[in-house]
């Protein structure tokens, strides 16, 4: 195994010393060409030059993150004319090899130069070290599996006792790809594995690792009947097998109040534990159910989830944004403030409480909906780099609101089901907290009973909108309502409050 790791780093030697005159080693674009698009520079440290030629103005760039600014390398010019010029990179001496990438920018196009100092080393390391150190080093870590996202690529978590870290890519035997099953890895196993770190968001990632080493969890569940229970609840049964010293089983605290061990009976190796599951009165939940055992110097482990319907909860979008992530299914209503891509329906809601984004409604048709269409959903809460979104999205019902002139609006009939987008300017406002304002195309007036902060607003959750936006009189604003009338006279019912311009 030695020798057919050395072979690859004497390939990768040879590349980079060997002078790249051949036109097969040359990266060949229109606008700009390199004499040689990879460049060593020694542990001792030094220099390295290479020939750019390019047929207009040029630019050089490196490619940085927060975590790695490449603040090593120094290049000699950051920009160059039409013509052949050269190009240097500098580094000081380290003691552990690193890379770079630098991008060279001509005529539209991109000369990508990869930068080697030394030979990276394999660091042995914890993922506390991990955590701590520079992007693009590699390390070689051990710890448990603990949970496994994608069984084609291989992304799963390594935790020891100072952290946990994600795998995102695993490589099989031979250095494939998309073949992670033929591991056999499981949850509760010790793996070691070695790759280079990245940093994705504020997840600390290794990229396509090797394993090393695999050493097979003494606790394995076999199986597990009912692992999603009904609202009513009922009984969960884990089959295992366990090679250690007797099983222990670890509920997580949240999950405590509605499900308990009912029984634990072992026969040889093979060990049944009975769950109880409490009835449901709120949204979906579900746990992660672990096994331990030991073999007096080892512990081992292994586990399974368990979920359980529950009762779609109401909320408005300000308790749901202060819901916990989960997969309890909350229904929303509100007004589509925005849509990212209506071919798939990622959009904005709003109601009078606040606004969430909706990452994708299931089965949506394009061009579904629109700007200022009322809809409502159910969802999970979820976030994405710690920004809260709803995901799992369902469409139950949708309110179209149709855009419309103050003229038009005037020669609508009443129809409180019937809902219009009006914009104008606002000629006057009453006295009083709810809003209650004329707007004016210059030649139409229409009143609006109510400029209400959000749709489901009721009570006082229906003052001081105009307040608290600083609208005033000479402002353009844009309000949804059903077009009423209050004595003969024309408004706009209980009036929604879209979106205003303030009066220069």
């Amino acid at each position: 195994m030695k020798l057919k790791r050395i072979f690859p780093f004497l390939i990768a030697i040879l590349a980079l010393t060997t002078s790249c005159t051949d036109e097969e080693t040359m990266t060949l674009l229109d606008s700009v060409r390199v004499s040689s698009s990879y460049v060593s520079i020694p542990l001792a440290g030094g220099s390295s030059t290479i020939t750019v030629t390019a047929k207009d103005g040029w630019t050089v760039e490196k490619v940085t993150t927060a975590k790695n600014p490449v603040s090593w390398l120094t290049i000699s010019s950051t920009s160059g004319s039409a013509g052949e010029s050269e190009l240097t990179f500098s580094a000081p001496s380290t003691l552990d090899g690193r890379n770079a990438e630098v991008l060279i920018k001509c005529g539209g196009e991109t000369q990508r130069i990869n930068i080697i100092q030394g030979l990276s080393k394999i660091a042995t390391a914890t993922c506390a070290d991990v955590i701590a150190g520079p992007d693009s080093k590699t390390y070689q870590v051990t710890g448990v599996c603990t949970a496994i996202a994608n069984t084609l690529y291989g992304n799963w978590y390594l935790t020891d006792k100072t952290g946990t870290i994600y795998i995102y890519g695993t490589l099989d035997a031979k250095g494939g790809t998309k073949n992670f099953l033929s591991w056999g890895l499981e949850v509760g196993d010790e793996v070691t594995v070695q790759g280079p770190k990245t940093t994705y968001g504020t997840v600390v990632e290794l990229v396509d690792v090797t394993v090393v080493k695999i050493n097979k969890s003494l606790v394995k569940v076999d199986s597990v009947k009912n692992a999603t229970l009904p609202l009513e609840g009922g009984e969960l049964i884990a089959y295992l097998t366990c090679k250690g010293q007797g099983v222990s089983v670890e509920i997580p605290d949240d999950a405590k109040s509605w499900l308990s061990i009912s029984s634990i009976q072992s026969a040889g190796i093979k060990t049944v534990v009975k769950f109880k599951a409490a009835a449901n009165t709120g949204g979906d939940r579900g746990t992660t159910l672990t096994f331990h055992t030991t073999d007096g110097s080892k512990n081992y482990s292994a586990q399974t989830t368990l979920s359980q319907k529950g009762a779609i909860v109401k909320a408005t979008i300000a308790e749901f944004l202060a819901a916990p992530v989960g997969d309890a299914q909350y229904r929303l209503s509100g007004v589509v403030t925005k849509i990212t891509n209506n071919n798939d329906g990622r959009l904005n809601i709003r109601d009078f409480s606040g606004e969430t984004y909706v990452y994708k409604i299931k089965d949506y048709q394009a061009n579904s909906l629109k700007a200022g269409d009322i809809i409502t959903i159910v969802g999970k809460r979820a976030a994405y780099n710690n920004d809260p979104q709803v995901s799992g999205a369902v469409l139950e019902s949708v309110i179209p609101v149709t855009v419309a002139t103050i003229a038009e609006m005037l020669t609508k009939p009443d129809d409180p089901n019937t809902y219009f987008m009006v914009t104008g300017v606002i000629k006057d406002i009453a006295a009083g907290d709810y809003g209650n304002l004329t707007i004016t195309d210059g030649t139409n007036s229409l009143y609006s009973y109510g400029c209400y902060p959000g749709y489901g607003a009721t009570g006082n959750y229906r003052k001081g909108l105009i307040a608290a936006k600083g609208i005033k009189v000479g402002d353009t604003i844009t309000i949804i309502g059903p077009k009423g009338s209050f004595n003969e006279v024309p408004q706009i019912s209980n009036g929604i409050y879209f979106s205003h311009v303030s009066a220069q």
